[in-house]
């Protein structure tokens, strides 16, 4: 009876470690947070150049995890420095008074295969909209994984009501966030140097 109770009891404290919630970091080479804005001439592409993610991730049950991603407003590059600054004033973003932009989950729910419906708080041009994304898990292995979401938005819903006679904007943003991810702990272990 000892020799079964034991090896089960090893396997269930093996899940036990294994399942749980973890800081991560974000790999920023392999991340990006980027839209599209549909204007009468031209749809603007656009990203943002400095950003920050707070992720606590459980691998095994992705309901658990949590996340927090805070972008610098200021930091909006659509490769045009004269629309880029008007995107900054008080027309748009208003960078001075509202500085960031902060997208934080409070409920993860399995959707399906490596599908997951977020429901999560939106901060932009200081106002807060719940908002409800669908997120992919593209993979989780080797302590790094990938998740990405597409999701559209109304940018009068926001205050940002600004528009133009000659170049009309359309009141619907497209954003895609598509994040990688390292498991803190396990990277700092494999960085420290090797001692005899």
């Amino acid at each position: 009876m000892k020799k079964v109770i034991l090896p089960t009891l090893l396997f269930l404290t093996s899940i036990t470690v294994l399942a749980q919630t973890r800081p991560h970091i974000v790999d920023k080479a392999h991340s990006q947070i980027n839209f599209v804005a549909e204007a009468r001439f031209i749809s603007a592409h656009g990203f943002f150049e400095k950003w920050e993610a707070d992720v606590q991730l459980d691998p095994v049950k992705i309901e658990n995890s949590s996340f927090k991603i805070t972008i610098e407003a200021t930091s909006i590059n659509t490769r045009v420095t004269p629309r880029d600054n008007h995107l900054r004033s008080k027309d748009f973003f208003d960078v001075e008074n509202y500085p960031q932009i902060t997208l934080i989950s409070k409920k993860i729910v399995r959707a399906g295969d490596k599908q997951y419906k977020v429901i999560a708080d939106l901060t932009l041009h200081g106002v807060t909209k719940e908002v409800e994304v669908q997120l992919t898990e593209v993979f989780y292995e080797n302590n790094r994984g990938r998740f990405k979401t597409e999701f559209q938005l109304n940018r009068k819903d926001f205050g940002i009501n600004f528009d133009s006679k000659m170049n009309p904007i359309e009141n619907i943003v497209k954003v895609q966030v598509d994040i990688n991810v390292l498991d803190k702990e396990a990277m700092e272990k494999a960085q420290k140097p090797k001692t005899n």
